[in-house]
């Protein structure tokens, strides 16, 4: 046998480990509502090239490639053990058990590292939560997506219906289409069908009734059977207490905005401060993409080195509120062209970090530029320490808490030489710190962080709404510092 033979056959044998975990996984989440990740990416719904990229990934990350030989003994230990509903990472029960020297058994590693997701102190299942999408452009298409993929252990949260205005002629398959097919994220996953009859889209099962109204305050949710629902407004029309406060109908219980909220609308970036909302706070503000992308570095380098100030400059793509050739626009530069300028504008994240993170006392601020892309961000943070580091102490920071603490699902890290803006479509994680551009010189640390502004956001978004609904579950093993970390999404 020839050394391609070598290669070639270890390649077949790692697939057939990989094809043997995906029904482990799947009734794992079904029966038991447990997520099992692999160093924060969820392996639920994955395919077995898409399983062998997730371990072969951890070399970007942890310095080695991580085998499915490594990880397949600690999911078949899981499934000997009475879970409750919980989000399990094989990736980091492997590394923690390689660095344990107790001389435990695989098994015995794995009850004890998950113990509290097992007996009487597990979490007990709870039952779904009704979801409301008012709008359904670009981010409202994404949440769609990502909660009917949620809704697959048939717990949690529930997409009951969207809300919008009636268009001309075949609104319905219109809308239906444009959820399907997407010439930026690709196919839908799974089955699309609309009853033109009852107003309705079904996905993977999911009933989603669309509802039409120019007026939030025309409708009656509990007409449609919905309930304690959480309305998600990506339309952005409103944004301070006053005009929110209009979802606040029969059938809604709580309103999230995908936009920055004015005045005392609290401003939530999920893993920096979700959980300072007030359990009876009824309207919510996920602030901007940039925001939730700036946040998370921003809190882990004030947190190991202090900020005494910044500036934050990001290089955005295009969005729907410019025009495609130079027309009217209320905005001083956005109604040039997008695909064909680089665009000034403003940015609210830099003023936004205020809401986010009060305790920082740093002045940030901010501009930004939209450039001919349609997704996929960049921003560059400039930062004053308040004391010197060298780049590689940053580095193997930002990459430790990329892996194990609890902002681990905002923070991701690559060190790809090669890597550009297309890398990141579908990324979901807030934001990517790019180790190969990042410098450090004595106190002055600059970080490019790449983000995918409209799917990263939408993630960010989801994980506010399973905190607010009550259907976040604690992960395991836990990350330093905290007993729980953000769900995977």
């Amino acid at each position: 046998m020839t050394v391609n033979d070598d290669v070639f056959t270890n390649w077949k044998h790692r697939e057939e480990i990989a094809e043997s975990m995906i029904p482990i996984i799947g009734k794992l989440h079904r029966e038991r509502d447990v997520t099992v990740l692999l160093h924060s990416r969820s392996l639920v719904n994955k395919s077995v090239i898409s399983i062998l990229k997730a371990h072969r990934f951890a070399r970007q990350i942890a310095g080695a490639e991580l085998s499915v030989t490594e990880t397949l003994p600690f999911l078949q230990a899981l499934t000997t053990l009475d879970l409750g509903p919980s989000q399990i990472d094989i990736g980091m029960l492997a590394a923690t058990y390689r660095a344990d020297d107790r001389g435990l058994s695989v098994e015995e590693f794995t009850a004890r590292a998950v113990a509290g997701a097992t007996g009487p102190d597990k979490t007990d299942r709870r039952a779904s939560r009704d979801v409301v999408l008012y709008g359904f452009g670009r981010i409202g298409r994404l949440l769609a997506r990502l909660l009917i993929e949620k809704a697959g252990s048939g717990n949690g949260l529930r997409l009951r219906a969207i809300v919008v205005r009636k268009g001309a002629g075949q609104d319905l398959v219109k809308r239906a289409s444009l959820l399907r097919r997407d010439s930026i994220h690709g196919q839908f996953q799974g089955t699309i069908t609309v009853d033109e009859a009852n107003s309705t889209i079904v996905a993977n099962g999911n009933e989603i009734k669309v509802i039409y109204s120019d007026d939030p305050t025309s409708v009656d949710y509990t007409a449609y059977g919905i309930k304690d629902a959480i309305l998600v407004d990506n339309t952005g029309r409103w944004r301070d207490r006053e005009g929110l406060s209009k979802h606040l109908r029969p059938g809604i219980d709580k309103v999230i905005l995908t936009a920055p909220g004015k005045g005392d609308v609290p401003n939530v970036v999920h893993g920096v401060n979700h959980d300072m909302i007030k359990p009876d706070e009824q309207i919510i503000s996920c602030a901007s993409c940039t925001t939730n992308a700036i946040v998370p570095p921003l809190k882990a380098m004030a947190d190991e080195y202090g900020v005494l100030r910044g500036h934050v400059e990001t290089v955005h793509s295009f969005t729907n509120d410019q025009n495609l050739l130079d027309n009217y626009h209320k905005s001083d530069r956005r109604g040039r062209s997008a695909p064909l300028n680089m665009v000034i504008t403003e940015t609210g994240a830099a003023s936004a970090v205020a809401k986010a993170l009060p305790d920082l006392e740093a002045k940030i601020t901010g501009s930004s530029i939209r450039v001919p892309v349609p997704d996929v961000s960049i921003a560059i943070l400039n930062l004053q320490l308040a004391r010197e580091t060298s780049r590689d102490e940053v580095l193997d920071y930002l990459r430790d808490v990329s892996l194990t603490s609890p902002l681990k699902r905002q923070i991701d890290f690559i060190s790809a030489p090669d890597a550009v803006s297309n890398d990141f479509i579908g990324s979901r994680h807030a934001s990517i710190v790019d180790a190969g551009a990042t410098k450090v010189d004595g106190d002055n640390a600059i970080l490019y962080l790449w983000y995918d502004n409209e799917f990263g956001y939408s993630c960010q978004v989801i994980r506010v709404v399973q905190y607010v609904s009550g259907t976040e579950y604690p992960t395991y093993p836990a990350p330093a510092s905290a007993s729980a970390s953000a769900p995977a999404v």
